[in-house]
């Protein structure tokens, strides 16, 4: 299954490896905040030079670890030693970055209303004195930035009007611009476009070969086995395995992580077929144009189906998905049908109001309130529904949200506590969750797994499978390939902001849909 690359990083060609002392070692750490144990027992080495691959359920404990790494939080016990020395908690992400560690979270973080170059430099100069040149400054940041994204960008933009991918890239430049010791990537490739994502690649290998050491943290499987040089598992706060680059297969890793076997193709043989499923139209799309030159798009969607939409980012399954839930377009309709009746969808609370819900991307961003609770997050969109004569019912909000956290798997201790006490795959699946409560006849998802381990993906797979079989369309745009395969009844492929080619159930390969991505009609 895993290819070795021919030269690793760090090494030359047949040079015999001798036993170095690890640039990183965290040996026995535990933290726990109040009465919940977020890391049990993790141990772990990082080589110079290595790329070594942390993975577990979220939940596990490596964002925790990450964070004690970072200076975000400090350990409650164990030690950590850096280049043979053991050092002092870090308290600080100031301190964490004086020794050399610079970490980039999956959340994107940037300063929005501040140009390009402000954020990839942010944190560098003092109160009063400039450190570093402005004409170094421009030339440093231009020339990893270009390297990144495959072309030049003006400097001077302001960060809230570049792409998604394009921001996070912002965030790795700062971090690659300080010469770092040890680059901890915490699932930052989960914002990234495919290309700008492998041309991150690159630079890492460059990176490892300068002996640079790389904690990669991903729920990608193709980009553990891409990159990885070792594979630390943490399952319940503890570290329960390490695997070398060519030991392990998926199923293993899985195993190792969840303590039980699960993939999406079993979540699929659980389905009954789509024809048995399959029901009235329940939305259709007329002569949409998703940019002014393009072929117009006609299809419909029926009820009890799963349909994928997949390409390249920035080629329009964003804005098709936007398009359903009512956002503008350049040409044509999007139609609900109701009771033999058409509606003509003419914004996003439109859609809300003729049954369609949507779970959008940037979770953080669009989706959840920080400040609030779970069960406030949760009932938001069906207050009305908890109250009685003008009186706000809590044990409604609550007896409600208790029957989907049954449903979901949704892990919490108190609905009271904040929704960022929760992980980011139950995030996730309380936002599902508030949307589901709605009572929708039609479920838009943006990439709605993006981030979250492989135990809260195999929950919602059920999940998805469970709502089609209900009778509820979904309609899912995904980033990751194997959930087309596996998941979809059908696959549309956008390219250029057109439908390129639709797959049914039976015609979807990973080989398909990557030639179809770059614009290559497959030969039968």
């Amino acid at each position: 299954m895993n290819t070795a690359r021919t030269e690793q990083p760090g090494r030359g060609p047949g040079v015999a490896e001798a036993p170095a002392a690890p640039l990183l070692r965290v040996a026995n750490v535990a933290k726990a905040f109040g009465p919940t144990q977020a890391v049990r027992d993790a141990s772990f080495e990082l080589r110079a030079g290595e790329v070594l691959a942390l993975v577990g359920e979220n939940g596990c404990g490596k964002s925790t670890m990450v964070k004690i790494l970072s200076g975000v939080h400090q350990p409650d016990a164990g030690t950590i030693e850096l280049e043979g020395e053991v050092i002092e908690p870090m308290a600080t992400p100031h301190q964490a970055q004086q020794r050399g560690i610079f970490t980039v979270f999956q959340e994107v973080l940037v300063a929005e209303t501040c140009s390009v170059l402000d954020n990839v430099w942010l944190g560098v100069d003092g109160t009063w004195r400039t450190r570093v040149p402005m004409r170094e400054k421009r030339a440093r940041a231009r020339e990893l930035l270009t390297r990144l994204l495959g072309r030049e960008i003006d400097l001077g933009t302001a960060v809230e009007e570049l792409s998604l991918s394009d921001r996070q890239a912002c965030g790795i430049v700062r971090a690659l611009l300080r010469d770092p010791k040890v680059l901890i990537l915490d699932e930052a490739t989960s914002a990234l476009d495919v290309a700008t994502r492998d041309r991150l690649f690159e630079i890492v290998g460059e990176l490892s070969r300068q002996g640079v050491g790389v904690i990669f943290i991903t729920h990608r499987m193709d980009e553990i086995e891409r990159i990885g040089d070792r594979i630390t598992v943490m399952r319940s706060g503890v570290t329960v395995g390490e695997l070398g680059r060519g030991q392990w297969t998926t199923r293993q890793l899985v195993q190792l992580m969840t303590g039980e076997d699960g993939l999406a193709s079993e979540e699929r043989a659980r389905l009954s077929s789509v024809d048995s499923r399959r029901g009235d139209v329940v939305l259709s799309v007329r002569g949409l144009k998703l940019r002014p030159d393009g072929r117009p798009i006609d299809l419909e969607v029926r009820a009890g189906e799963l349909i994928g939409l997949a390409g390249l980012e920035g080629h329009g399954g964003h804005t098709f998905l936007e398009a359903l839930r009512g956002g503008v377009v350049t040409e044509g309709q999007v139609v609900r049908h109701v009771a033999g009746q058409e509606v003509v969808i003419g914004s996003p609370s439109h859609a809300a109001d003729n049954d369609i819900a949507y779970v959008p991307r940037e979770r953080r961003l669009d989706a959840i309130f920080s400040w609030m609770s779970i069960r406030e997050n949760f009932a938001l969109p069906t207050m009305a529904r908890d109250s009685r004569a003008g009186w706000l019912s809590l044990r409604s909000a609550r007896r409600r949200l208790a029957a989907y956290k049954e449903r979901l798997g949704i892990v919490l201790g108190s609905p009271e506590d904040s929704i960022m006490t929760l992980s980011g795959g139950n995030q996730q699946k309380v936002i599902i969750a508030r949307w589901l409560a709605y009572g929708p006849r039609v479920l838009l998802l943006n990439d709605p797994t993006r981030g979250i381990d492989i135990g809260a993906k195999r929950d919602l797979y059920a999940l998805f499978g469970a709502l089609a079989a209900e009778g509820l369309a979904v309609v899912m745009l995904s980033t990751e390939l194997d959930e087309h395969v596996e998941l979809m009844d059908r696959v549309l492929v956008f390219r250029e902001h057109e439908l390129f080619r639709e797959f049914e159930r039976s015609e979807v390969t990973r080989e398909r849909l990557v030639a179809a991505f770059f614009g290559e009609e497959d030969e039968d």
